[in-house]
């Protein structure tokens, strides 16, 4: 589907297409309203059929957008616009860290690698104390800035798709190289399940490889279940103990001795920094599952005759033993009946005091998790009312009581009553088009909605009137859902300022700032200073209306101009001179001379030089100025000889001749 060009809710316009993933595909655009370019998500069509999904989709994204953290991608809007549903958040330029892994074909530094997975566990911890759980920590949902920044994505997304059908679950299952043991079981997923993640995520990082593979995602998600990962500091012996350690912590099967909050985890991971080879990581006591092994139907029935076999061959064995030891057996008679008497004493003192459990955190968990978790802690769960709620989905506890606390204990069999949210209350959005500010605002409140207002500037719409709205009429939204609302300021108009003798930016900036076009024209005034504005069209202290156009006139005067005329005396004669008369008429000296002549130049009105000359000079040179274009006349004995225009802006030698 191209939408490229496509205006989102009336806000968001779709520039270009950055990316594509198993959920959702990934747009450029550029919030009008904010004046800001963005990250949008729309989700993918096989998505969008689900109602289920669709609602945890958006109860899940607004909770990611209540987190804020620098190692968070933040979320603005969730929204939809006929059948695309779509998450609007913070555009980051840079690259996945499943992008820089594969470049790198292999291990990354592991300071690096270390100060990575401290970004990614410093935004876990801030999301599980929200009680957020991403559920799909992987590099592919890790942007690293251009900075170097670690920003972690789609927090809450996986919830919803965890939570919904099995299409949707088919989308997912590329995930499984990251997922815990208890998420390929199906089972109940915690914090812990993105411990164990972010443990694959370094993994991967320290040894350019994922710790479980294999040809189909079924395969893969077994091996999680029923294999352990070979230590990454044998694939990578550059790796420090400590941060071996430290994955394979994470990575534990066993929930209970895995990092039992991701806190725990962070300050080990700082801890490797300063200490990376230091032996500081608690390891609970591990013993691991007996190995899995096919055993076929032969040997079962093998094993059944050997039994079988063994019960026809000693039927007696304890009749004649009692035979035999006839004391001895007394006494074993007695132990026997003491110790039966003892367990039957235990077992009144257990059912009359029950042992004690750890009271469980509920909040935040769907009814049907919580029922199962309470049954495996042997505790009862009692419904005692169910209320809307916007920061929990419809089915999620909302509160409990006992509350919730850290080490606080609880006898088996206890009931622990809970708060159920009934989901997001729906609103229907009013019409408020063409109803005054407060009698929109009057509207709102009482369709439970909230308002933000956007005032606009309209020459049909009388002020203080809402001129639009961005959601429309009688669309199904949930309460305390925001409406923007256009509200009319009228037509504003401005007392225009003088700018007469300002420069030219400081008169064009003193009108721009009052909503006025300016249009410059220019005028040449010898008597004022240069660049300074000489008039104006429009009076200062008139009212305009903003947008309306007003002409400044700039002085501008010509410069200066300077070049070189050079005149060639003998060719404006044409070669002819005069000669001086000789005093003694009776001389026969056959050399005579030269008469000189009156030479006269004028640029303009004024002369630039009058003196006599040699009528054979040839290059005689005289710099001349002006503006613009000037006049040259040249005169000889009183004669004018040449007269030329000549533009000083164009040439800087000039040749009379």
């Amino acid at each position: 589907m191209d939408l490229e060009g496509k205006l989102l809710g009336n806000r968001y316009e779709i520039i270009e297409k950055i990316g594509n993933g198993g959920m959702a595909t990934v747009y450029k655009a550029k919030c009008h309203v904010l004046n800001r370019y963005v990250a949008v998500k729309i989700l993918k069509d096989e998505f969008t059929t689900d109602q289920e999904f669709i609602k945890r989709f958006e109860v899940e994204a607004q909770a990611a957008a209540s987190i804020t953290h620098p190692n968070i991608v933040s979320v603005y809007d969730v929204g939809k616009d006929g059948n695309l549903y779509y998450i609007v958040m913070e555009l980051i330029q840079g690259k996945t860290l499943k992008e820089i892994i594969l470049e790198e074909h292999g291990p990354l530094p592991w300071k690096w690698s270390i100060n990575i997975a401290i970004q990614i566990a410093s935004a876990l911890e801030v999301a599980h104390k929200n009680n957020i759980v991403h559920r799909d920590v992987k590099p592919h949902n890790i942007i690293i800035t251009e900075d170097g920044v670690a920003k972690v994505t789609d927090f809450g997304i996986a919830k919803a798709v965890s939570n919904s059908t099995i299409t949707a679950f088919g989308t997912t299952i590329g995930s499984v190289h990251y997922f815990s043991p208890e998420q390929a079981r199906g089972g109940y997923t915690d914090a812990k399940s993105d411990i164990y993640s972010l443990g694959v995520v370094l993994y991967e990082m320290l040894t350019g490889k994922v710790p479980f593979d294999a040809d189909t995602p079924v395969s893969v998600a077994l091996k999680h279940i029923q294999e352990e990962p070979i230590a990454p500091k044998q694939l990578n012996e550059k790796i420090p103990q400590a941060a071996n350690d430290i994955i394979l912590k994470a990575m534990r099967k066993d929930t209970n001795l895995r990092y039992q909050n991701v806190t725990l985890m962070l300050k080990d991971l700082k801890q490797v920094l300063k200490d990376p080879d230091g032996d500081f990581v608690d390891n609970l006591e591990y013993v691991p599952d007996m190995e899995t092994r096919k055993i076929s139907t032969k040997e079962i029935e093998e094993e059944a005759k050997n039994i079988e076999n063994n019960k026809k061959k000693k039927p007696g064995k304890l009749k004649a033993f009692v035979q035999k030891h006839k004391g001895l057996s007394i006494f074993l008679a007695i132990i026997i009946l003491f110790a039966l008497s003892l367990g039957g004493t235990m077992l009144f003192f257990k059912l009359t005091n029950p042992a004690e459990v750890i009271m469980p955190n509920l909040v935040g968990m769907s009814k049907e998790d919580a029922t199962k978790l309470l049954d495996e802690s042997k505790l009862k769960l009692e419904v005692s009312s169910e209320e809307y709620n916007s920061e929990y989905a419809e089915g999620y506890i909302i509160s409990q009581d006992p509350l919730y606390s850290d080490n606080y204990n609880i006898k088996e069999g206890s009931t622990i009553k809970v708060v159920v949210s009934k989901g997001i209350e729906e609103a229907i959005v009013p019409k408020v088009i063409g109803m005054s500010e407060d009698d929109a605002i009057k509207a709102l409140e009482k369709a439970k909605l909230k308002y933000q207002i956007v005032e606009e500037e309209s020459k049909k719409i009388e002020a203080g009137y809402v001129i639009s709205q961005e959601t429309e009429q009688d669309s199904k939204v949930y309460a305390g859902d925001t409406v923007v609302i256009h509200v009319s300021t009228g037509v504003k108009k401005s007392s225009v300022v003088s700018v007469i003798g300002k420069t030219e930016e400081e008169a064009k900036k003193a009108l721009e700032d009052l909503g006025v076009k300016v249009t410059v024209a220019y005028e040449e005034d010898s008597s004022k200073d240069n660049g300074v504005v000489l008039k104006q069209s429009i009076d200062a202290g008139k009212e305009v209306e903003q947008g309306s156009s007003i002409t400044i006139t700039v002085n501008k005067l010509t410069e200066m101009k300077y070049a070189t005329l050079t005149v060639n005396v003998k060719s404006l004669l044409d070669g002819k001179v005069e000669y001086e008369d000789s005093q003694d008429k009776n001389e026969t000296n056959t050399e005579r001379k030269v008469k000189d002549v009156d030479l006269k130049i004028m640029v303009g009105e004024d002369s630039v030089f009058k003196e006599k000359v040699d009528p054979t000079t040839t290059n005689l040179m005289q710099p001349i100025s002006g503006k613009g274009t000037v006049t040259v006349k040249v005169y000889i004995n009183d004669v004018l000889k040449s007269k030329k225009d000549i533009n000083l802006n164009n040439t800087t030698s000039i040749t009379i001749e």
